[in-house]
């Protein structure tokens, strides 16, 4: 059973490691709920990193075709493509490993809602999967301002969500989205929430200076539809959304 963890913020990003810390406290359970079959004595749970090299945030699905990719074989299980995230799935599926059971990307250091998933490279990276037939999972935190993230609780959340997910079934060409919420220290685990993306469109706000436009939009404010997932992880929850190719 082989799962490929990617990202867009970079192999050497907080969330990622927090991701492949989610991945590890499945053990042997994640085996089990793999395509719902137990494991066997010569069965195991196979971990890859394949993840850019780079910061990439909100590439969305940009590929490489014009230009070498350079892949810098880390460890064992490590793999720093100097591309996108598209480009590390792409390389993981068909050049690092033959059979993939899932891909999962993240976590990402700030929301992936609604409509982000279009700009997202985060979201692209299971999007990708999916095109080949693989399912994937997608995770992102969202951030209030600029607030630190408490990745070991992150972590501990994206478990629970992997070990409910891995077990669904997915129809092909579908991917999950996952958002966390950002709460406060002390407050309880927050609830799963199924939901539908949001439509609405993102803050165009900049502030110009000369010939120069700085965006300036302020994510938090963003308009959401009531029960939507930005309204459910803006609300403190966990939002979860089905998407497809």
């Amino acid at each position: 059973m082989t799962l490929i963890l990617t990202n867009d913020d970079g192999i050497d990003a907080p969330g990622i490691q927090a991701l492949h810390k989610a991945v590890n406290k499945l053990g042997i359970s994640g085996l089990e709920l793999l395509n719902g079959k137990y494991p066997t004595p010569s069965t195991h749970l196979s971990v890859i990193i394949a993840a850019p090299r780079d910061h990439l945030s909100g590439c969305g699905h940009q590929v490489t075709t014009t230009k070498p990719i350079h892949v810098h074989h880390r460890s064992d299980y490590e793999y720093a493509i100097a591309g996108t995230p598209a480009d590390c799935v792409r390389i993981a599926i068909t050049h690092i490993c033959e059979h993939v059971n899932f891909v999962i990307s993240g976590i990402n250091a700030g929301g992936n809602l609604g409509v982000d998933a279009y700009i997202s490279g985060t979201v692209a990276a299971v999007r990708e999967a999916a095109m080949h037939g693989i399912p994937g999972i997608a995770v992102s935190h969202y951030r209030k301002g600029k607030l630190n993230v408490d990745w070991d609780v992150a972590a501990g959340w994206t478990a629970n969500v992997l070990a409910d997910l891995l077990n669904r079934p997915l129809e092909p060409g579908s991917f999950w989205n996952v958002n966390l919420p950002h709460l406060l220290p002390g407050e309880p685990d927050p609830e799963v929430v199924f939901c539908q993306p949001c439509t609405k469109p993102l803050p165009i706000n900049y502030r110009i200076e000369g010939d120069e436009f700085h965006y300036a939009g302020v994510y938090q404010d963003r308009s959401r539809i009531p029960g939507s997932d930005v309204d459910v992880c803006f609300s403190g929850k966990i939002a979860v959304t089905q998407l497809k190719v």
